[in-house]
């Protein structure tokens, strides 16, 4: 079974997103996107899903990483094997 592809919700402007965007492009991981300010079921979405309206939140499978930077991110690859 494939690895099922993350899924970023970000914020339109948001410095933290674009670096979230950032690393994931360097590490060479594909992913899904939503701007929640443009799009209000990906807002509602998003709070359902982590429980909270701050960006970056990513789903990962049943996996929710919420309100992060780079170095969560990071971390939370490591721990998963998807980085080194």
């Amino acid at each position: 079974m494939a690895t099922p592809r993350p899924f970023l919700y970000v914020k339109s402007g948001c410095p933290w997103c674009d670096e979230a965007e950032e690393y994931l492009h360097e590490q060479g991981i594909a992913y899904g996107k939503a701007d929640v300010l443009a799009d209000s079921t990906a807002f509602e979405e998003m709070k359902r899903l982590s429980g909270q309206t701050k960006a970056p939140t990513m789903r990962w499978g049943t996996e929710i990483l919420a309100d992060f930077g780079a170095e969560e991110l990071e971390v939370f690859l490591r721990e998963r094997n998807v980085v080194k």
